[in-house]
């Protein structure tokens, strides 16, 4: 009867953990807060603006879905490296910080259905233009270069795959740098300490802009890809209630409205069948 009556203690045990871990939807709404974890430093989705406020093209739909919910919206700044790992150990009840849909994370985490998708470029300095030529680029044309990107991202790990085919072909792979931040990206192709910054078109498109006599886009490199956020494994409602806000915003007209001021340009997003096979 003890072991029976432990045995039983300790499902409802574990019982109680998962309802807890799924009724977080129901915690944001008693508590009237969601608490976000995002690194703001990949503008235009999300970025810090000269006014120290949290921006951007994802944050305003993360803004639309916590007044919808009539919850406060509360940011935690994490570094990206940081992100998926503060998720999944509860640090903060969603992330907001713009993820690549990617086979690999999606067995660690659920992912909202997507809000925009994205194609990576290549940005170098002013002088080397000459030496790139297409607009699509393949990993030989960047054999033996240095590039740099943000620590733990798609684009690492991308260039990371290009070194993979540069090996077997017998080619020089590419140095990879990788840092925290997107400034950090192009400070090290300011300095001369990389050859090329590997990031979305979205991302580079601000930077050239900033910099047009010093920096330019070369091409695109790699595979496209859908952007999303995502929510823990057991965060169904959770993640439902996004997914749902997305979709109707996109319905509603005020997504498109949304890619044109931040993107420049408009699509459609998917609302199933959006995560790639291995």
């Amino acid at each position: 009867m003890k072991k029976i009556a432990l045995l039983i203690a300790a499902l409802v045990t574990v019982g109680a953990a998962a309802t807890a871990q799924a009724d977080t939807l129901s915690d944001i709404k008693s508590s009237g807060k969601i608490t976000v974890g995002i690194d703001p430093t990949f503008p235009p989705y999300e970025f810090t603006n000269d006014k120290g406020e949290i921006t951007g093209y994802s944050v305003a739909i993360m803004q639309s879905f916590a007044k919808d919910l009539g919850v406060k919206l509360e940011f935690q700044k994490t570094a990206f490296s940081g992100i998926l790992p503060g998720l999944i150990s509860g640090a903060f009840n969603a992330e907001g910080s713009s993820l690549n849909v990617t086979a690999e994370r999606a067995k660690k985490v659920l992912f909202t259905v997507p809000y925009s998708k994205t194609v990576n470029g290549v940005l170098v300095r002013e002088g080397d233009v000459k030496k790139f030529s297409g607009k699509t680029l393949s990993p030989e044309q960047l054999s033996g270069l240095s590039g740099a990107v943000k620590s733990a991202s798609v684009p690492e790990q991308l260039l990371k795959g290009f070194n993979e085919t540069l090996t077997k072909e017998g080619k020089k792979p590419i140095t990879i740098i990788s840092v925290d931040t997107l400034d950090q990206t192009v400070s090290t192709l300011m300095t001369k300490r990389a050859d090329f910054v590997f990031d979305d078109i979205s991302v580079l498109a601000p930077i050239v802009k900033k910099y047009p006599n010093k920096v330019a886009q070369v091409g695109e490199a790699g595979p496209s890809q859908w952007m999303a956020w995502a929510t823990r494994k057991d965060d169904t409602s959770l993640n439902k209630a996004i997914s749902e806000h997305i979709l109707a915003m996109q319905k509603d007209g005020e997504l498109t409205h949304l890619q044109k001021q931040y993107l420049g340009t408009t699509f459609t997003v998917p609302a199933s069948d959006f995560i790639p096979q291995e």
